[in-house]
């Protein structure tokens, strides 16, 4: 931060008087303004659009000018001071500005910042209304500041138009705490190439976990369809055909620093956020019940049971709020995970055993949920090499690469699995998820 020297304007920023000032810093000190690490994520509503951006010092205003044909329109939000948990205290501030009453599929141009200095002109593609078209998605975890193996190709794929959304399944920049939450800095501009242009939705892994996820709370803008409040934990929205819910498993395994309430928090939450998507006018519009979190139930040779079964408060006491019954018995179709550094398809399975649709055709009606580990973006964490193939496992591969969904309607899903480690780029994996019925009775 720099020295002022002159007189003070007081300013109120997100409920907190914040001092702002009208004269030029001390000429030995650096003035920070220029707005940047611009990212989108998807609003309340169909019809609206989060845009959150970093400057480094304060400014008069948060604004977002944007237009079709012309930016003629603007919308004016609010900035937080954060203070990184680092030795040096580093401290920035995260600009919200909320766009609403955008037009169904229509394409926008528009640039944020304030008076103090503005950024380049981006562009985005308001959501579609309605279950009536087919969102594609760029699916991955685990992708970092360094040896971010897959993010040249995903950067010039969002620059073409092949995404409506990508879900980043946890494990964001490796890490965004580290060097004084410089790394998650630099990190975030890296992915503005994507991240300014087409929603990035993102659930917490473990790698998020430092100052109690302080980072990742501040920097990213998540919030549930119909909601009010930012919780980047756990929410849902609603895309095309599709609910989509991102969920925390992180709340399992962090308890000794952290506590255990927030693991019945979510559950209760997600319980009846699945209750509501399961009404029959809601599943009939948004038959498909997609998932997302880090640490997965079922992988390689690993089973996941505090995660499956729940977790036990005191000894001798029965596991609590476990996902699998939760998720089987409200039909859940499909889970994407990562955590671990490597892409694995799995059969559908539930309590450890397997009920593929038919032995010919094991996704076409599967009568339990389909599992996808997609963990092979790309950190200096590289590979997690396969020791052995469970029962559970359909198809295993070790190389970076990312996973690609196409939902085409209410029956079809389309899924591939792309190497960037082979020349051009190579689909590797790729099936179709079919399902005639949908909720807990598809799977009789």
């Amino acid at each position: 931060m720099f020295v002022y020297i002159s007189t003070v304007i007081t300013v109120l920023i997100a409920g907190h008087t914040i001092c702002a000032y009208d004269v030029l810093p001390d000429p030995w000190d650096t003035l920070y303004v220029q707005p940047e690490q611009i990212h989108l994520s998807l609003g309340a509503v169909e019809s609206q659009m989060i845009v959150t951006w970093t400057t480094f010092d304060l400014t008069a205003k948060s604004t977002v000018w944007y237009g079709i044909q012309s930016i003629n329109m603007s919308a004016h939000g609010s900035a937080r001071k954060f203070v990184d948990g680092g030795s040096e205290k580093r401290q920035m501030f995260i600009h919200r500005v909320t766009l609403t009453a955008l037009v169904s599929g229509q394409t926008y141009k528009y640039h944020v910042g304030s008076d103090d200095g503005w950024s380049p002109i981006f562009t985005f593609t308001a959501l579609k209304k309605g279950n009536d078209w087919s969102p594609r998605f760029a699916i991955y975890g685990d992708l970092g500041n360094i040896l971010a193996a897959t993010l040249p190709r995903l950067q010039n794929e969002v620059q073409q138009g092949l995404y409506d959304a990508i879900l980043h399944v946890g494990d964001i920049a490796y890490d965004l705490d580290l060097d004084n939450a410089r790394v998650g800095d630099e990190f975030m501009r890296q992915i503005e190439p994507i991240a300014a242009y087409i929603p990035y939705q993102v659930c917490p892994g473990n790698h998020e976990q430092a100052y109690n996820f302080s980072n990742y709370d501040n920097r990213f803008s998540m919030i549930s369809s119909g909601g009010h409040t930012i919780n980047n934990h756990f929410w849902s929205t609603n895309i095309g055909p599709a609910h989509i819910i991102s969920i925390s498993t992180e709340f399992y395994y962090y308890t000794k620093q952290y506590g255990t309430h927030q693991i019945e928090n979510q559950y209760r939450w997600l319980e009846q956020d699945l209750i509501q998507a399961n009404k029959p006018e809601n599943r009939a519009q948004r038959p498909w019940i997609i998932t997302i979190g880090h640490r997965p139930l079922y992988a390689q040779n690993h089973i996941d049971n505090i995660l499956r079964e729940g977790f036990t408060f005191a000894k001798d006491s029965k596991p609590e709020f476990g996902f699998e019954e939760l998720m089987y018995k409200h039909g859940v179709d499909l889970s994407f995970w990562a955590h671990e550094h490597n892409y694995e398809r799995l059969w559908p399975i539930y309590n450890n055993k397997i009920y593929n649709g038919s032995v010919d055709e094991p996704y076409n009606n599967p009568k339990a949920p389909v599992h996808i580990i997609t963990g092979s973006a790309g950190s200096r964490e590289r590979h997690t090499t396969f020791i052995d193939t469970p029962h559970y496992s359909a198809f295993q591969n070790e190389e970076f690469g990312y996973t690609r969904m196409t939902i085409h309607n209410a029956s079809h899903i389309y899924l591939e699995q792309l190497s960037v480690e082979r020349e051009g780029g190579q689909i590797i994996d790729k099936f179709y998820l079919i399902k005639e019925k949908h909720g807990y009775d598809a799977w009789f």
